[in-house]
């Protein structure tokens, strides 16, 4: 062998052997993709996705260093989320986290292979996304929020908050069939307080200002807005139609009250995004999605706008106000 050759030969074979620190770092990079039912801009987008780096973060994965995270948004549109899902599953990250139901159906729709991770999802099971809550089966597990008997606590909460409230209005998205599981519970409960409760389904702010504008026609009313992800993204419009209308309103998340709302009761969903890192993190090391058991929220939260009850007239009972865990004002 010539020695033009043999520097060639050995020139080859040491390339890969002395990458740069920069560049080995780069290979071990996993990949995430991010599917979120929000805007980019949405405050409540940005707790969520925080709280996922968050948990991350202190399980060692660092975002720009020992992983890369591709965040998608939805902005509350079923056909972006149909959209964005199958350019996400095409980008084939090491998992997916997908969240709330709405759009962990479009993901599921275009990947049985690759790991999928939710949070904030109701009824798992029932919406065929898992076999089972023990035993997920497939590629998706996650973090599942709250049970359908918490439609109950919306109305005795309303009611214990505005007792003059004897009719109440009860909106929420179709598109979202998890969100039909808390109507039973409502309505139950309504004839147990003596409440009239009028359901309607809603699939824009139209049909929302329709409905709770004849519903305001008559006195005493109230209103419950079902989470779901059309909620979550027209929740401006709506709490400020609800106080135009002199409507007490009461959702399940944080971000109601947050955004103006009179009240919230349900689970601190930013928890479930953190803690949806731990699984993340071991799907990543390794483990399969069908041998994650789907957990349950474990931290429930009250939160009562002040302001908007003052805005109503509203004088919030001392004994609601001593169990509530954050007060807005």
């Amino acid at each position: 062998m010539n020695r033009r050759a043999f520097i060639a030969l050995l020139g080859g074979v040491a390339t890969p052997l002395f990458l740069s620190p920069r560049a080995s770092r780069a290979q071990q990079r996993r990949r995430i993709g991010v599917l979120s039912s929000t805007s980019e801009t949405d405050p409540e987008g940005q707790r969520r996705t925080a709280a996922l780096r968050q948990g991350l973060r202190e399980l060692g994965w660092i975002e720009g260093r020992t992983i890369e995270i591709d965040y998608r948004w939805v902005a509350g549109d079923p056909g972006r989320a149909r959209a964005l899902a199958a350019e996400l599953v095409a980008s084939k990250p090491d998992v997916i986290i997908a969240s709330p139901s709405s759009v962990l159906a479009a993901v599921q729709r275009e990947t049985r292979t690759i790991p999928i991770v939710f949070a904030q999802v109701v009824d798992p099971v029932g919406a065929g996304f898992v076999a089972s809550l023990a035993r997920p089966g497939g590629n998706i597990t996650g973090f599942a929020s709250f049970e359908f008997a918490l439609g109950a606590k919306w109305l005795e909460l309303l009611k214990q908050i505005a007792p003059s409230v004897t009719r109440v209005a009860v909106i929420y998205d179709p598109a979202t069939p998890a969100a039909t599981g808390f109507l039973p519970m409502i309505d139950a409960a309504g004839r147990a307080f003596g409440v009239d409760v009028s359901m309607s389904s809603v699939r824009d702010t139209a049909e929302v200002e329709r409905v709770l504008t004849g519903f305001a026609a008559e006195p005493n009313g109230g209103l419950i807005a079902v989470a779901s992800a059309l909620i979550a993204n027209q929740r401006d419009f709506i709490i400020s139609l609800a106080h135009r209308l002199r409507l007490p309103d009461v959702s399940a998340f944080r971000y109601y009250p947050a955004n103006g709302g009179l009240a919230s009761y349900g689970v601190d969903n930013i928890d479930l995004y953190k803690r949806a890192a731990a699984y993340v993190d071991r799907i990543l090391k390794g483990e399969k999605p069908a041998d994650l058991p789907v957990q349950l929220a474990n931290k429930y939260e009250l939160v009562i706008n002040l302001k908007a009850a003052k805005a109503l007239g509203i004088e919030i009972p001392v004994a609601v106000l001593a169990r509530t865990d954050e007060v807005i004002e």
